[in-house]
């Protein structure tokens, strides 16, 4: 891959915000001489974590959630922002504690993603959480989340499944799959 100079950065402001979010304009100078002004959300530091869950019977665990983005419910797998001070390990934990219910004991990394570079800088660590133990925490969800299992064996029938969505689970997905089969 050949290497480029990255863009100088002449300015950065926030150019607008809210509760969650900030809007950063960056004023960019490339090696060419161009200049542009780019927007993105202004890097929060934290990370989060999306775990495919694997029971010992041979089902996926996911959950159905209000997503605000599509006003719909949607089907994914368990994720979460990782607190200050835990590893992507502990969070992923805390949060299948939180959102399903269960613990586990084995956490495999498949992959770290970005949902969209050009806009965002959080990454995402994706996990094949397996040895699974009953364990409940209290979650920041405003309603029970719905516990969907699903047979390992129809997992490819996901991809159709019309509130089965969402990049980042079809990302999880795929590599889970891909690793189970290895």
């Amino acid at each position: 891959m050949p290497s480029k100079l990255l863009p100088e950065i002449l300015a950065k402001s926030t150019v607008a915000r809210s509760k969650l979010f900030s809007i950063e304009a960056l004023d960019l100078r490339f090696s060419n001489g161009e200049q542009r002004t780019y927007e993105r959300m202004k890097p929060s530091g934290r990370n989060a974590v999306m775990m495919v869950p694997v029971t010992e019977q041979g089902d996926l665990l996911l959950i159905r959630e209000y997503a605000a983005g599509t006003e719909n419910y949607e089907l994914g797998f368990p994720k979460g922002l990782i607190d200050p001070g835990e590893t992507p390990q502990q969070a992923a934990v805390r949060e299948l504690k939180e959102e399903i219910g269960f613990g586990a004991r084995e956490l495999i990394a498949l992959k770290e993603v970005i949902l969209a570079p050009s806009y965002f800088s959080s990454r995402m660590t994706l996990f094949i959480a397996q040895d699974l133990y009953s364990e409940q925490l209290d979650g920041d969800e405003p309603e029970p989340l719905e516990l969907v299992r699903w047979p390992l064996e129809q997992a490819e029938e996901l991809l159709t499944h019309l509130d089965f969505s969402e990049a980042r689970s079809i990302t999880a997905l795929l590599l889970a799959l891909r690793h189970l089969k290895s």
